[in-house]
């Protein structure tokens, strides 16, 4: 604990001397490809009011809705079936998979529909792997899982880039969470160990992809094709169908990086202070979360957002002079270089 609090102390008092580089970095706009989006936020004409995501065409207009599908899904080795509308239930989704992970308190099973808190399991997965729009939360230390949600909670953690809705709705979530419910979940979800998720590639060129949901999904039919990947980091899951449609827990995600960015972030992880507070193998140390093997794009997010500074809280001081001179492709080798290390 006295060695924590001297890492905290050793950070919060370099803030002042990296000032001059923070405020360089402040102009820098997020990377979009590692929010979720094709193109950076455009900026609104000035006047011009603010609608709601969508707004406009021909809403309201045409026929009945169609009618709910309600054949049965399967998924290879598992012994149940789904309905679609099963699947994507905000307040219970389907659990293909049941045996693979403790039994799941209720707010993450179900949520709490009285105070439109959604299932953790929806989004995260019951097995806590979640998806690089999202985060993936299993083996995370409780007590810094539990300190994010008090972060969300208290608005000291938000996104640099205000399309992210999937964060401001995690922010709602925590706000209406009672702490009981927060300990639940991170107890249930540091619990289950972090295991080989993503498998990250070194190209050149990349599938052209669609965007659902803030997730990269490869372009098939007619339109499929590949493009050169430039300075990005493009996750897309192994399976398109099971992840986006049956959001299968056990289908994980191929990350395409660079050529020799992996290479570019280990040098920066061997000059930098990685090993000091995520350990020697990244995995985690104390109360502090293993990054190895996680998804780069949401490494990416979380560096852009701390150096930022919209990501704030009691540990937030441990990064802060690690990020101050770091360019976003730093972030991106350093991603794909910590993506790339099994745990």
């Amino acid at each position: 604990m006295k060695r924590l609090v001297r890492i905290l102390s050793f950070g919060a008092a370099s803030v002042t001397a990296a000032g001059p580089v923070v405020a360089q970095q402040q102009a820098v706009a997020p990377p979009p490809w590692a929010y979720g989006f094709a193109a950076p936020a455009p900026a609104a004409p000035v006047g011009a009011p603010a609608g709601p995501p969508g707004a406009g065409g021909q809403r309201g207009r045409g026929g009945p809705p169609p009618s709910p599908d309600t054949t049965k899904r399967t998924l290879a080795g598992s012994t149940a079936s789904f309905a679609l509308a099963q699947v994507r239930d905000q307040y219970g989704p389907a659990d293909w998979f049941p045996g693979d992970h403790p039994v799941m308190p209720p707010i993450v099973a179900q949520g709490r529909r009285d105070a439109q808190i959604l299932a953790c399991s929806l989004c995260h997965y019951p097995n806590g792997k979640g998806r690089p729009e999202n985060a993936g939360v299993s083996g995370l230390p409780a007590a810094y899982f539990a300190q994010a949600m008090q972060d969300f909670k208290t608005d000291a953690r938000k996104s640099a880039d205000s399309r992210k809705t999937n964060t401001n709705r995690m922010i709602a979530f925590a706000k209406a969470m009672t702490d009981d419910e927060i300990k639940a979940a991170a107890e249930y979800f540091s619990s289950m160990k972090w295991t080989p998720w993503v498998r990250v590639v070194e190209t050149d060129s990349v599938p052209k992809t669609r965007i659902a949901g803030g997730l990269f999904v490869a372009i098939e039919g007619a339109d499929a094709g590949m493009e050169p990947i430039g300075q990005r980091i493009i996750e897309v899951p192994d399976n398109a169908t099971e992840t986006e449609v049956l959001r299968n827990p056990r289908s994980g995600f191929v990350a395409y990086v660079p050529r020799g960015s992996v290479k570019k972030g280990e040098d920066l992880v061997t000059r930098g202070q990685c090993a000091l507070c995520h350990g020697a193998n990244l995995e985690g140390l104390g109360p502090l979360p293993g990054i190895a093997g996680r998804s780069p794009s949401y490494i990416v997010r979380q560096l852009f957002d701390m150096q930022k500074g919209v990501r704030n809280g009691l540990w937030s001081p441990l990064m802060k002079r690690a990020v101050a001179q770091l360019s976003t492709d730093d972030m991106l080798n350093l991603a794909a270089y910590v993506a790339s290390r099994v745990p």
